[in-house]
């Protein structure tokens, strides 16, 4: 993989510790309504982020490994499919620590399913969101 973008607008690019440049990771967006997800990815790219979006996919782990993610979003209509997909890769033990930012419009339900799971490098996002909120959050996961 090329070298990353550089972040954009004014803002300062800092070094993760894990290596990873703030603001302009590669992340994963899945997300089962095509206008949300074109609008979010506007706004993470707004704000430094290489994003790679697609729908809901069974293959979550493999296009994982194909665009070499660094984050994860999930923005399903039904928490359980954004569960699913959690599952999967949490259950991947080299995925154990991805970041992952998980947008509900049933947070409490979404909280609680998070909580059973001890789920660690999550940030979970209640509906109505922007794109700001999102992006925050997975600054504050890959910091």
């Amino acid at each position: 993989m090329g070298p990353r973008p550089r972040a954009g607008r004014g803002q300062e690019e800092a070094a993760a510790p894990n290596g990873i440049t703030l603001g302009s990771a590669r992340v994963l967006l899945i997300d089962d309504t095509p206008e949300i997800a074109e609008l979010l990815s506007f706004a993470l790219r707004d704000h430094g982020f290489d994003v790679v979006s697609t729908g809901f996919t069974g293959e979550i782990n493999e296009l994982l490994e194909d665009e070499r993610a660094d984050a994860l979003v999930l923005d399903c209509s039904v928490f359980e499919m954004s569960e699913s997909l959690f599952d999967s890769v949490r259950g991947d033990p080299g995925r154990r620590a991805l970041p992952i930012v998980i947008i509900s419009d049933t947070p409490e339900k979404a909280d609680a399913s998070l909580r059973a799971r001890a789920a660690e490098h999550v940030l979970l996002i209640p509906k109505p969101f922007s794109g700001s909120q999102v992006a925050r959050a997975l600054n504050d996961l890959l910091a």
